[in-house]
């Protein structure tokens, strides 16, 4: 089983392999289901995520200045993770498939909320832009650079941010 820059490259070439063969073998289905605390003093928010070792329990909690106590990240924070981890996969993956060792990789992402509009005081969009820096060694800058590209091409998350994505909201009740 060789790894490089901390990716099974045996399994991701027989996924590839899989999905040359199938390509519906590409559709994975990823769902969060959360329940909010109702209790004071408690995060506000949390789901258990099942991954392919388990589960890991997560909380959210919105800061204080928005009526949460501040415990844990807040749902924003939590996108920005997924986005900058996402990113981060992704670049180390392509690094991976073009043989480049990294030495160094390091992804952060921002951005600035305007919350006007979630307090309904306002109807511009709470938020314009976000921006993801990566830091990176282990190749040339020129190489490091394409990689940068087709990770920024490649990443569901760039994806998710870049274009329209279709949402569908449904309220059961009890």
């Amino acid at each position: 089983m060789t790894r490089i820059n901390n990716v099974d490259m045996g399994n991701a070439a027989a996924f590839a392999n899989e999905v040359k063969k199938d390509k519906s073998k590409a559709i994975k289905t990823k769902k969060v289901t959360g329940t909010w605390n109702l209790e004071a003093g408690q995060p506000q928010f949390s789901a258990v995520l099942g991954h392919a070792a388990g589960s890991t329990e997560i909380y959210a909690d919105a800061p204080p200045f928005l009526g949460g106590s501040g415990q844990k990240p807040d749902p924003v924070q939590y996108c920005l993770f997924g986005l900058a981890a996402c990113f981060a996969q992704t670049f180390a993956s392509i690094a991976a498939e073009k043989g480049v060792a990294l030495s160094k990789l390091s992804v952060s992402a921002e951005n600035e909320i305007n919350l006007s509009p979630v307090l309904g005081m306002g109807s511009e969009p709470p938020v314009e832009s976000a921006k993801i820096s990566v830091t990176a060694s282990g190749a040339e800058r020129s190489k490091l650079l394409e990689i940068e590209a087709l990770a920024r091409q490649r990443c569901p998350g760039v994806y998710c941010l870049t274009h329209p994505v279709r949402l569908e909201t449904r309220l059961k009740t009890e």
